[in-house]
């Protein structure tokens, strides 16, 4: 067989394929106006999600900034006057009350984005700040079971120090050993451990001079090992 004639019967072949779906179209053709508009459809509601939820993330960016403007505030300091046109307050814990009612807000209005999550992290650490440990607890708690790993850990170690002041020791210890096993980014294995061995100083110092001296072994250039190492010589 010549080229000439292959190329004949190929585009004899093309014709007879184009010919065949433009009779399915005319065969079909409200058939397939239904299927274009569905696609059209599909892609105008996956536009349109993609665009709603890049504007409710920018709001609740915006928001978060101003709530966290007011939470890092200065406080008013005894003998020094306020800078002009500087936004005060009174005491770090009605700063945090003031802070804590526009995380609570933000939280509320867009819990789903990640400002969302993070304003309700801090919404935990001001109620810490105002006295309120019920609400710490519960909030942290949610921020724990709800948010990414980084931070539910940081919610986790925040929960640690609520249980400290609390004199909850059996609670702190238990969620440290929690975080050592599974540590993040935010919260590395070295600062859960420093953390377990600050409470063991109290209740069980040979235990925490076991602590610190792993630390300072094995993590002899990380800040966790050198502050184990400043630790054990204060406890010598």
């Amino acid at each position: 067989m010549d080229t000439q004639t292959r190329h004949a019967i190929k585009h004899d072949a093309l014709i007879d394929h184009a010919n065949s779906a433009l009779g399915w179209l005319e065969d079909h053709k409200s058939q397939a106006i239904l299927v274009s508009a569905i696609v059209i459809g599909v892609l105008v509601v996956g536009i349109s999600s993609i665009l709603f939820y890049q504007h409710r993330q920018g709001e609740a960016s915006v928001a978060f900034g101003a709530a966290m403007d007011i939470y890092s505030a200065p406080v008013d300091q005894p003998g020094t006057p306020p800078e002009p046109g500087v936004r005060t307050y009174p005491s770090a814990v009605s700063r945090a009350k003031a802070a804590n009612a526009e995380f609570v807000k933000v939280a509320d209005s867009f819990g789903s984005t990640d400002a969302g999550q993070n304003a309700l992290y801090f919404a935990g650490l001001t109620y810490m700040e105002m006295g309120n440990s019920a609400a710490a607890e519960t909030t942290l708690k949610k921020v724990a079971d709800h948010g990414d790993a980084n931070l539910s850990s940081l919610a986790d170690i925040a929960l640690v120090s609520l249980y400290r002041q609390d004199g909850k020791n059996s609670d702190a210890i238990d969620m440290l050993k929690k975080l050592i096993a599974h540590p993040t980014t935010a919260v590395p294995v070295g600062q859960s451990k420093l953390e377990l061995a600050g409470i063991y100083e109290q209740t069980n110092p040979a235990q925490a001079k076991q602590i610190y001296a792993q630390l300072k072994d094995k993590d002899t250039k990380t800040t966790a090992g050198q502050i184990a190492a400043q630790k054990l010589q204060q406890m010598h």
